[in-house]
């Protein structure tokens, strides 16, 4: 059930409306997660019982760690936690990926070894609604919160239908308040909870699955075909269509979850206008940038245990993201890249103490490069095997007569993204809410009324899944 699909829309209106009739706090919040697990099964049936399994575990186990009187049985709770939160991951998610490499391991020292495929199918959303459910358990570990009592706010919590397939990754510091207390949503809410899901759509629609994915496509499925000015038309077009579709859909998120009164973290701050590879971080998918930061690098030493071993954390802990993201190789190299990336900007900034002046073309040449690098960087995490992206690096040098050449479509995409640039640069420490006051409702509506359009025009083709649904 997508987003961007009538039948969501139905079901929308539907969960919506009986939402505002019902009485009680209470059976509004049984609605919601009655409609959560309705939506969860629209996606993989046979999984549900997955995501009650986990669900019940971590609300017992927190309850348990937090009446625990000895540190030793919280930690022993907390690793029954982990062991069986990743244990799951582990098996639906890189269970074939570790078989396959167990075979090419034997298989290089001459074994041969043919067991039957696992033939596994990857539970939507079991990555994101993993780490939030470990998120509340080790913030209980921790005293940061105390374990809930209520089954429901937690069940709530873990399976909200905004942010269960794809986040941003809630943390229950966040949620669980907000369920707990009655709420109503304001007319302001309301309107901008609609506005953000109308943004989003458009995103989504007609800039991801419109413009930037089929020049992408393409060239990715045949880069050899392509001459260097095609190849950077649709190296630059994905870069566009992953921001437009995980930030659409991040919008839509949270743009859903106001309408009902709920308040959700932005995961998106204009990330191609970041000025350091670390900017980037802090810019893009921030719930999981700060998740690897809270519960991975500063537990295991962050900036506390002397340079080189900063160094390697930084590294680690971008690769672990890395195969956050899928059962590949690639997804390996594009973390350990952004890492490497990461551990040489400190190196950089002891070496280079004095900082660039602001507007000065050192500054905006680093600027342009970093966008550049972070554009290079998602040659791995699109290419689906180490020869597809060596074929796309080469095709960026090649100048061949007989090739395809730049097409208007690629054109035209290579422009929207710098027009997205230019955009975020200028809006580089704005929000959209701030963009909105700006405007005013006379011109937020014009804009928002082409939305719309823009939005019928492009709703007649196939309906494409978001990206970040397969991790």
């Amino acid at each position: 059930m997508l987003f961007n699909s009538f039948t969501f829309l139905i079901f929308f209106l539907l969960v919506y409306c009986a939402f505002w009739a019902l009485p009680t706090w209470k059976s509004k919040k049984l609605l919601l997660l009655a409609a959560s697990y309705i939506f969860y099964a629209a996606w993989s049936p046979p999984y549900v019982g997955i995501l009650l399994f986990c669900t019940v575990l971590d609300w017992w186990l927190a309850r348990q760690i937090d009446f625990a009187s000895t540190k030793q049985r919280r930690r022993t709770l907390l690793v029954l936690s982990l062991a069986c939160n990743l244990g799951i991951l582990g098996y639906f998610k890189y269970g074939q990926f570790l078989l396959d490499n167990f075979i090419a391991f034997l298989s290089a020292f001459g074994v041969t070894f043919q067991p039957v495929p696992m033939s596994i199918i990857l539970p939507v959303g079991i990555s994101f609604y993993t780490f939030a459910s470990l998120s509340y358990t080790i913030d209980v570990y921790r005293r940061e919160i105390r374990a809930t009592t209520s089954f429901t706010d937690y069940a709530l919590f873990v399976s909200f239908f905004p942010h269960l397939v794809a986040g941003p990754i809630v943390r229950a510091s966040l949620l669980l308040p907000q369920f707990a207390v009655p709420r109503r949503p304001t007319s302001s809410q309301i309107g901008w909870g609609c506005a953000l899901i109308i943004m989003g759509l458009v995103m989504k629609v007609v800039l991801a699955d419109a413009i930037f994915a089929p020049v992408a496509n393409e060239f990715y499925a045949a880069p050899s075909r392509f001459s260097a000015p095609a190849a950077w038309a649709a190296v630059l077009s994905f870069s566009g269509q992953i921001y437009y579709d995980f930030s659409g859909y991040s919008l839509c998120a949270i743009g859903l979850a106001l309408s009902f009164g709920f308040s959700f973290p932005d995961n998106f701050r204009h990330p191609y206008a970041a000025r350091s590879f670390s900017d980037f971080w802090r810019r893009w998918h921030i719930s999981l940038s700060t998740w690897l930061r809270d519960y991975l690098y500063i537990p295991l030493g962050g900036n506390r245990s002397g340079m080189m071993k900063t160094y390697v954390f930084l590294v680690a802990t971008m690769i672990i993201g890395g195969i956050w993201h899928g059962a590949s190789w690639m997804f390996v190299l594009w973390g350990a890249l952004h890492g490497s990336y990461l551990a040489l900007e400190r190196v950089s900034r002891k070496l280079h103490s004095l900082p660039v002046s602001s507007g000065s073309a050192e500054y905006r040449l680093q600027d342009f490069l970093i966008f550049i690098v972070i554009t290079l960087t998602w040659i791995p995490f699109r290419a689906t095997s180490p020869t597809t992206a060596f074929a796309v690096l080469e095709s960026l040098v090649r100048f061949k007569p007989g090739l395809i050449p730049l097409a208007y479509p690629a054109l035209l995409a290579a422009i929207c993204l710098f027009v997205t640039v230019w955009w975020h640069v200028r809006l580089r420490d704005s929000t959209l809410e701030n963009v909105a006051r700006r405007l005013g409702p006379a011109w937020l509506t014009v804009a928002l009324s082409l939305c719309l359009i823009a939005l019928f025009l492009y709703s007649g083709g196939d309906q494409h899944a978001f990206i970040y649904f397969q991790f």
